[in-house]
């Protein structure tokens, strides 16, 4: 089991602008956030969960970088400042690297181009490239170590903390800043929406009467050190099934894999899984698939929940949300509950879903799976600090 710590400072999804409202907004289980109507598709009735705080103005320096996804970013980057100066005075700044996770980066911005919107200025490198997230995060924090960007689809993020871990690992860096962050575009709600996979209101996750996703945004933030914290990076796995460009093995081998080699990096047992975040997206292929792995990995009686019918899917950014709902849950002793209509399908193999945030024992060890298009999936294992 690796000695690196996450430590959880900033967060913005639909529940919130902060870590203290998301939270609340989570094991609350509140589900108001999600909104019906969309500017990409107007006769769609669909819920979306964007996130409707205010966004920062970028500072003039930083202007070029101005797209909404970069405001997001600083919205969420705003809330660690002070303790990656302190980091930055502990250790240089060209010891703290910086690596985020998108899938769509601004790509909004290059939309409102094509659309010859003239009310700002445009750059495709520090705007709409993938790697411009990572380098306004680095320029806006003052850092100057390794800056790397992950776009694996949905499984992004979740494979950032990987990539993030192994710059430890390696002693390149002394600490890094890892996440994602994910902004809604028309090329991302229509593309769903043109493979029939955006539900026609709320998304219901292992429900009989599921039919497909709710799309959302967040961002997420985390630092990883080596200083010990209270939550701890037991483990990691990645695993590609390539089976199908937008559809998941239908045995869940890769994510079975994932599952597996997460626990194997952290030297646990299935027993040992407190909690699982399930990826959950509420389309009929994810649910079956993930369903059937996850009784074959870790049982039917570890409770779970998928968290996606309160924050939409928030795609690139979804591994490192879910990651910090799991940090959030081992801290305060508490389980996100799993919102849906109560009719489970049981063609599904029956899984233990949380109706309630109290958890049935102590929690030491959290799961959260993320799975993606191109059958990119990545288990991560969170653990409080202390456990074996």
């Amino acid at each position: 089991m690796s000695n690196y710590y996450l430590n959880l400072r900033g967060l913005a999804c639909a529940l919130g602008a902060d870590v203290e409202s998301v939270a609340a907004a989570l094991f609350a289980g509140d589900t108001t956030c999600m909104r019906a109507g969309s500017r990409w598709l107007p006769d769609y009735d669909g819920r979306f969960g964007e996130v409707t705080a205010p966004l920062p103005a970028l500072p003039p320096a930083l202007d070029a970088h101005n797209c909404r996804n970069n405001r997001l970013a600083m919205l969420v980057l705003q809330q660690i400042e002070d303790e990656v100066a302190a980091l930055r005075a502990l250790y240089g700044a060209e010891r703290i690297g910086v690596v985020m996770g998108t899938s769509t980066s601004g790509i909004d911005s290059g939309e409102l181009r094509l659309q010859r919107d003239t009310s700002g200025n445009y750059s495709y490198r520090d705007q709409q490239q993938m790697g411009s997230l990572t380098a306004f995060t680095a320029r806006y924090l003052q850092l100057q170590g390794p800056q790397l960007t992950v776009s694996t689809a949905c499984s992004s993020s979740a494979n950032a903390l990987a990539t993030g871990r192994r710059l430890l690992a390696l002693d390149v860096c002394d600490a890094v800043v890892v996440g994602g962050v994910d902004t809604l575009c028309g090329m991302t709600v229509r593309g769903f929406h043109s493979l029939s996979a955006l539900s026609a209101g709320h998304s219901m996750p292992f429900s009989a009467s599921r039919d497909g996703i709710n799309l959302g945004e967040a961002g997420a933030v985390f630092t990883m050190t080596r200083i010990p914290g209270p939550v701890q990076l037991c483990g990691i796995a990645a695993s590609s099934d390539a089976h199908h460009m937008s559809a998941p093995h239908p045995q869940g081998e890769g994510a079975e894999a994932s599952m597996r080699g997460a626990l194997a990096d952290a030297g646990l047992d299935a027993a040992s899984i407190d909690y699982l975040n399930l990826h959950g997206t509420g389309t009929p292929h994810n649910d079956a698939m993930e369903g059937a792995a996850v009784q074959r990995v870790l049982g039917g009686d570890v409770p779970c929940s998928s968290t996606k019918p309160l924050t939409g899917h928030t795609l690139g950014a979804a591994g490192a949300l879910e990651a910090a709902f799991c940090w959030l849950a081992l801290q305060r002793g508490q389980l996100p509950p799993h919102r849906y209509d109560g009719n489970y399908d049981q063609a599904i193999p029956p899984l233990h879903l949380c109706s309630e945030t109290t958890a049935p024992s102590a929690l030491h060890y959290a799961m959260s799976n993320s799975f993606a298009f191109g059958g990119s999936n990545c288990s991560v294992i969170l653990g409080l600090q202390g456990e074996k």
